[in-house]
């Protein structure tokens, strides 16, 4: 947490345009930071364990014990992003908590699993009222840096590193990065495609990239062709993904 502070800090006085921050539990349950980032008016929704306690309407509680009060009409089924099976749908709740600490809004936002009933909690501020829904979104965003770094892992080689000082390591994640980057661009760049196949993702640009520039074929329609037919394999698997 202390080290996620000062990257954040440097980030803002950077200049970098951000309005909320995210992170796991481990950030979550740091006062500090989470200080830190009210003084600079930056909202966040910080994910926390169930035995964190929270102040509600003057009454310190766990935020697993808030969320065994709250009544089935105050559930509201939000989607939380796009995941490989389809939409992720949970049922969220949420409660004004710390409404005695200085200026600006804070919540105990709970969000259930359909299936399951599992529970995960998130302690969240904004300078200014924000409705529930706005919360999920930020809720939601975390997931894409989880893939994001499984993504640089599988096809950039992130972790692939065997070096023990700081400028080697340095070098190593800075090229990977920039790669990452560049595949992203181009999947970003390419034009809509029909139902009937998926469009160009992370692995198959990698993956043709490597076909067509880093070896020699006798046939570049014959690598394009197999790339189009695992595109339309790929989108029958997650119609059915999707319908199940």
């Amino acid at each position: 947490p202390a080290l996620a502070t000062a990257m954040l800090l440097a980030a803002l006085e950077a200049g970098v345009q951000a309005a909320w921050a995210t992170g796991d539990e481990v950030y979550g349950q740091d006062p500090r930071l989470r200080a830190a980032l009210e003084a600079r008016r930056m909202g966040y929704v910080l994910a926390i364990a169930g035995n964190r306690r929270v102040e509600l309407q003057g009454v310190v509680l766990s935020a697993a014990e808030v969320a065994a009060r709250v009544a089935d009409r105050h559930w509201h089924r939000y989607r939380a992003g796009q995941g490989a099976k389809g939409p992720r749908w949970y049922a969220w709740a949420w409660a004004r908590i710390d409404e005695g600490r200085g200026d600006g809004y804070r919540w105990l936002l709970i969000r259930r699993n359909l299936t399951t009933g599992e529970l995960a909690f998130y302690r969240c501020y904004a300078p200014d009222r924000q409705p529930l829904m706005a919360l999920v979104k930020i809720a939601g965003i975390r997931w894409a840096v989880e893939e994001s770094f499984q993504a640089a892992k599988g096809q950039v080689g992130l972790d692939h590193y065997q070096v023990r000082g700081w400028t080697p390591w340095h070098r190593h994640i800075t090229l990977a990065m920039l790669a990452l980057a560049l595949l992203a661009a181009i999947a970003a760049a390419q034009p809509p495609t029909t139902d009937d196949r998926i469009p160009l993702t992370l692995p198959e640009i990698r993956r043709l990239l490597a076909a067509l520039i880093l070896t020699w074929h006798p046939s570049t329609t014959h690598v394009l062709r197999w790339s189009d037919w695992r595109r339309r394999h790929q989108a029958t698997a997650r119609h059915c993904h999707y319908q199940r």
